[in-house]
């Protein structure tokens, strides 16, 4: 059975740093586009960012560019998310997933291009 198991998530203020974490068991992901995804109540789920299968391209959403990062470690972890200056407005489920490229495209963004998924961490940033 193939897995994907988010950590990290929590209660913090505003301004703090969270690091989310992604395992996966079942099979390898190495050569697989990992993505991270979160979703509010009440709101659609929608992309945050996504790192090529050699982690050598990366792609971040506005609402997060310049203080999250994503990035993989192919040996311990499939992927991580450095969360920096977190706001309210980031409260959500973050969703690590995985998709297959046929390597014409770096990453992928949109919810439907990623075959597995976690099942979720919560990060709750208070104001």
């Amino acid at each position: 059975q193939v897995t994907l198991v988010e950590s990290g998530g929590g209660l913090v203020q505003a301004g703090d740093s969270l690091r989310l974490s992604c395992a996966a068991s079942g099979r390898s992901f190495n050569s697989y586009v990992m993505g991270w995804f979160r979703q509010a109540p009440g709101k659609e789920r929608e992309f945050v960012a996504a790192i090529s299968w050699s982690g050598g391209y990366r792609y971040y959403a506005e609402s997060v560019k310049g203080r999250f990062t994503i990035s993989r470690d192919n040996v311990k972890e499939p992927v991580y998310l450095q969360m920096n200056s977190l706001k309210a407005e980031d409260t959500a489920v973050y969703f690590c997933a995985a998709g297959s490229t046929d390597g014409s495209i770096a990453v992928l963004t949109h919810s439907y291009e990623y075959t597995y998924w976690g099942q979720g961490t919560q990060v709750t940033v208070s104001s």
